[in-house]
């Protein structure tokens, strides 16, 4: 897997890949074999192609089986003879006989914040990793973990610089706190192929929830508008950039308290096409129950209500494969953002409609349904232009009228309007 800069996307065997993604943090620590089988196997169909899990993501980690991944939680010392290795390994290979891409981290963010993961011994840590898994093309590197890159600048950029040097072949990213992005601190850096943001879960109103992940600098709040961080980070850098973290379907806005709404797949789907049709180089989906694998045994976090394999086939995980063979079918590695093709580009919040335009393609979302008016500088034929639903995927016949109002088949929902190129 490659990154091609000029299209700002990603290349895998010389051709455009897309990255979907999936949030699978504690996959290594709750599942099993039989049961990563069937969660991967379950992605692969889907469509996904990019699972994100960590290694190490807390105090005494270990496989189902109780095999642990280190020995006193020594990132010097990874237990070389734990079966834990083995049992990710096995799960790499079985990704990459699916064509799934498994984006690593090496561990949670908590501990290059606290000192456990430091520059002494990330260089042996990384060493290790790269002994073990340096050799698959199927593996890429997140660093980070929900942790903002000041936390901890020398760890990381030694981890960076030495998977960097030990893994030529493989990408480098780095999973940055909610409501941030890895450019933020990472601009320039040569071992960091690509920008990840993290949207995060909070709503407009939710600035501030006098919670412990409050700790964000005003100039980072985009409220829901995830595009702006694409807008950003493109400006920012020439690198690819893509959200790696938005609301899951299934958890609480704002995360802590379960009194709030829930997230849905109709959200979901908006973060995905904003984003997108922004210009990132793809999108990382997640769900509340699958991320943490909860089996209803133990008390789940942050408000679960469904277990793991039940939220499988959540809503939202579908209409994700929707969106990627859609914007493979209109080649959106050659596209970019266009909204100065839309008449009134100044709505605001959810009224909002982000425009992309392929050498196949004109295309515009609009997430409530609203009539919007194209430019009359760009002279595109309405003749063959037509409606694509997000939630089914299917394609309806467009038969507003011809003048210069666009007026999607319903009002309430998200639309995406696609005029033939050529």
């Amino acid at each position: 897997m490659k990154v091609n800069s000029e299209k700002r996307g990603f290349l895998r065997s010389g051709k455009p890949f897309f990255w979907l993604g999936d949030t699978a943090w504690l996959l290594f620590s709750r599942l099993n074999g039989n049961e990563i089988d069937r969660y991967l196997r379950n992605r692969a169909e889907k469509g996904f192609t990019v699972i994100q899990a960590t290694l190490v993501h807390g105090i005494d980690y270990a496989d189902p089986t109780g095999e642990k991944a280190l020995i006193l939680n020594d990132f010097s010392h990874p237990d070389t003879g734990s079966r834990y290795w083995d049992h990710v390994e096995k799960t790499i290979r079985l990704a990459g006989s699916l064509g799934i891409v498994m984006a690593l981290l090496p561990a949670w963010g908590s501990f290059a914040k606290n000192g456990t993961l430091n520059t002494d011994n990330a260089k042996s840590y990384t060493r290790f990793l790269a002994d073990r898994f340096g050799q698959y093309e199927n593996v890429l590197w997140l660093l980070g973990g929900d942790v903002r890159g000041s936390d901890a600048p020398e760890t990381f950029s030694v981890l960076g610089r030495n998977l960097k040097t030990l893994c030529p072949d493989q990408l480098i990213g780095f999973h940055p706190f909610g409501r941030c992005s890895s450019s933020q601190w990472f601009t320039g850096a040569d071992w960091l192929d690509f920008h990840m943001f993290q949207s995060g879960h909070r709503d407009r109103s939710q600035r501030r929830l006098h919670a412990w992940d409050d700790a964000v600098p005003e100039e980072e709040w985009m409220g829901e508008e995830n595009y702006l961080y694409v807008f950003r980070d493109l400006q920012r850098d020439t690198k690819p950039t893509l959200d790696g973290e938005p609301s899951y379907e299934g958890i609480p806005h704002g995360l802590h308290d379960p009194s709030c709404p829930y997230w849905t797949d109709r959200e979901v789907r908006r973060y995905a096409w904003w984003s997108l049709l922004a210009g990132a180089a793809g999108f990382t989906y997640g769900h509340n129950a699958v991320m943490q694998f909860w089996d209803g045994s133990t008390h789940g976090a942050y408000g679960v209500r469904e277990t793991w394999d039940r939220a499988l086939d959540a809503p939202g995980a579908f209409q994700m494969g929707h969106l990627r063979r859609f914007m493979e079918s209109i080649r959106w590695q050659e596209g970019h953002n266009a909204q100065d093709v839309l008449l009134d580009d100044s709505g605001k919040e959810d009224e909002r409609n982000l425009a992309f335009l392929t050498p196949v393609s004109l295309c515009v979302y609009s997430y409530t349904g609203h009539p919007f008016a194209l430019s009359h500088s760009h002279r595109f034929s309405r003749s063959r232009g037509y409606w694509y639903d997000p939630e089914t995927g299917r394609s309806l016949q467009d038969l507003s009228s011809r003048d210069d109002l666009i007026s999607p088949p319903m009002e309430g929902r998200d639309w995406l309007y696609v005029l033939p190129v050529g």
